[in-house]
């Protein structure tokens, strides 16, 4: 074999110990293969140690310092890897709020995530729709990036994380290019095999971009509206995947913060990576929706019948596709086998897999924590600690999420009333022409089960700190208020309600209550009207005897409804909410109005700010019991907040009991 326009001498000797496994021009020869890992985390918020801040103790069941020990894990088996996120990096515990609220970061020092993320060697991530919580200037300064806006200092060597930062659909308003760089090319040495079985190492050239959900402008709007301006998915990978080609890629990625949804594409979805897998790309790594894909034998996934999607190999539309989980819970992997085949390398499907890894082993227990990432960020730790302990109030009752979903308000009330007084006080003061109207109020009970036993609200009687009003308004939402009708409220409560499946009463089989496909914070409890929902109607027919002063509501009668800006902007796509009827966009956020108002209410007792049930189930009798998960063995607790008709609750091994629920009592 002639050695012809070698690049450098080395490679003489390279070829000659590969078995003559290149061509002339340096490709490997047809039919070499080399397998390559991708490795995700998504949807971190914050988590970055084992440990929740809303209660003061540490818990085993998340934490990014336990996913780096699945890290390590995973690099020592398949060495040919990069480590990627999915963003929802920095915001979602009281340690994000601290380092960007409390004791905000300064230029010359790095946020303690990414100070892991720099330890751990990520290769590249993206940005999710939280990122843009606490503004553009904090983003840029703790990401290092000019994002070319006026009103934003260009930062200057600040902290940031040591890799490559990919979005391709924000643009700067001004001239229309993106704020963060689209996507980035890593070059990459990989070992590989030539067709007569030799060793070869095998230069790559993998293109990663990232994209998150077009929604932000809603979500983030004052934060956002005259700087930013976002771009669909789809038409956004159209873009900039051909150029990715020209320069190159041997492998193109996609990072998409957003879930998967099948239905006809809108450059405004919030879910649009199902459609993304249409574009060119060769592996997609997804996040935003906090679940687990692919999640084979699980029956309730909402994968297992999804147009083009095969929940068992991992695959949407024939692209290698994963979602680890949120919190650092999971690990996601895609092992990849690349065929060099037609003077190109190629995605071997049938030879490619992807699963997720638990940070729980099968016995029930959890991974070591790698101890260096607590070393890392002890301070700011600490100084979190300090922060939440800070006293605000005290409570005469129990403020938990248990039975929420049943109708115990105990943790929503407080929210509800401090959202109200604060929307009654702004009319007052700023816009007297809706005075006259009645202000009602919605929230959520935040923290309901969704991710496991962990992941309820509970505050005990006695002080209230801020970690406790944290944990009764998880997100850092700014309070909105919309102007509806009669009718828009009874439609908003029949999306609420899509919290329950629609029960057969003559099944003698068991049936489970929830719905455990719809989000828990899309379940809006409405203060100041009371309704009824029948589970036994009809999705959007489950409204009954809704009532403002004990008269029906009239559909054309008006009212103020106060809520938060994920909400009022049409998060959650709740009908006809959706930024239109929008009167007031608050500059507080809706956990900074409950700590005043718990501050200025002092003691707070059970019969005024605990009591006040707006909604309940219609009495039906099923002919067997209904099946509703909790935290474990809290029969005592549900009965002392007023809910009748239940028993069981015993625990599964994981926290959590299954409760029957007889709601003919």
């Amino acid at each position: 074999m002639k050695m012809r326009n070698l690049a450098w001498p080395g490679l003489a000797a390279l070829v000659l110990l590969s078995g003559c496994s290149t061509t002339a021009n340096n490709q490997p020869a047809e039919g070499s293969t080399v397998d390559v890992t991708l490795l995700e985390t998504t949807d971190i918020h914050q988590n970055v140690l084992s440990y929740d801040y809303y209660k003061l103790a540490a818990n085993p069941s998340f934490g990014l310092e336990r996913a780096a020990t699945l890290i390590q894990q995973a690099r020592a088996q398949y060495p040919n890897n990069l480590l990627l996120d999915d963003g929802d990096l920095i915001q979602g515990t009281a340690l994000g709020d601290y380092q960007a609220a409390v004791n905000p970061v300064k230029c010359a020092d790095t946020l303690a995530v990414h100070k892991v993320m720099n330890y751990l060697k990520y290769d590249a991530g993206t940005i999710g729709n939280h990122e843009f919580n606490y503004g553009l200037p904090f983003l840029s300064q703790v990401t290092n990036t000019d994002f070319r806006l006026n009103n934003i200092s260009k930062p200057n060597g600040c902290g940031a994380p040591s890799y490559p930062l990919v979005l391709a659909n924000v643009n700067n308003l001004a001239d229309g290019k993106p704020i963060f760089q689209p996507y980035t090319m890593l070059k990459r040495t990989f070992s590989g095999v030539a067709p007569n079985g030799t060793v070869i190492q095998v230069p790559l050239s993998i293109g990663v971009i990232g994209f998150t959900p077009p929604t932000i402008m809603d979500w983030d709007k004052k934060n956002l509206q005259g700087q930013v301006i976002t771009a669909g998915v789809k038409e956004t990978a159209q873009t900039y995947i051909p150029q990715m080609r020209q320069q190159g890629a041997d492998l193109v990625v996609a990072l998409s913060h957003g879930g998967l949804d099948p239905s006809a594409y809108s450059p405004t979805m919030e879910n649009g990576s199902w459609h993304l897998t249409k574009t060119g790309i060769d592996a997609l790594l997804i996040g935003h929706s906090h679940d687990i894909f692919p999640n084979p034998g699980v029956a309730s996934s909402q994968f297992n019948n999804m147009q083009g999607v095969d929940n068992t190999k991992g695959f949407v539309n024939g692209v290698p596709t994963v979602m680890g989980g949120n919190w650092g819970n999971r690990l996601g992997l895609i092992h990849l086998t690349l065929k060099f085949s037609g003077g190109k390398w190629v995605v071997q499907n049938d030879k490619t897999s992807v699963e997720t890894r638990s940070i729980k082993n099968a016995d029930g227990s959890y991974v070591a924590a790698d101890a260096k990432v607590g070393q890392l960020v002890a301070a700011e730790h600490q100084g979190t600690i300090n922060y939440v302990k800070t006293p605000i109030g005290s409570t005469d009752f129990r403020m938990n999420t248990y039975f929420a979903l049943l109708g115990d308000v105990s943790a929503v009330q407080i929210v509800n009333m401090a959202q109200q007084d604060y929307v009654k006080k702004y009319i007052q003061t700023n816009l007297p022409q809706y005075a006259s109207l009645p202000v009602l109020s919605v929230s959520a009970p935040f923290k309901a089960g969704r991710n496991g036993a962990s992941d309820y609200t509970d505050v005990q009687k006695g002080a209230i700190a801020i970690n406790n009003a944290a944990d009764l308004y998880l997100y850092p939402n700014t309070v909105q208020a919309v102007k509806v009708t009669g009718a828009d409220l009874k439609n908003w409560l029949e999306q609420s309600a899509g919290m329950f499946n629609v029960i057969d009463p003559t099944a003698t089989a068991t049936q489970d209550l929830l719905n455990s496909k719809y989000q828990v914070f899309n379940f809006d409890v409405m203060y100041g009207v009371q309704y009824q929902i029948d589970v036994t109607k009809p999705v959007n027919n489950r409204i009954v005897n809704l009532t403002y002063n004990g008269a029906p509501v009239d559909p054309a009668q008006q009212f103020v409804v106060a809520t938060n800006n994920y909400r009022a902007s049409g998060g959650g796509s709740f009908p006809g909410i959706d930024g239109t009827k929008t009167i007031i966009q608050a500059p507080d956020a809706n956990r900074d109005v409950l700590i005043a108002y718990i501050k200025a209410n002092g003691n707070l007792g059970f019969a005024q700010y605990g009591s006040t049930r707006p909604w309940s189930f219609v009495k039906v009798k099923t002919a067997a019991p209904l099946r509703f998960n909790s935290i474990a063995n809290q029969l005592p607790l549900a009965q002392a907040a007023g809910i009748k008709g239940l028993s069981g609750g015993a625990d599964k091994g994981d926290g959590t009991g299954d409760y029957q629920v007889d709601l003919s009592q």
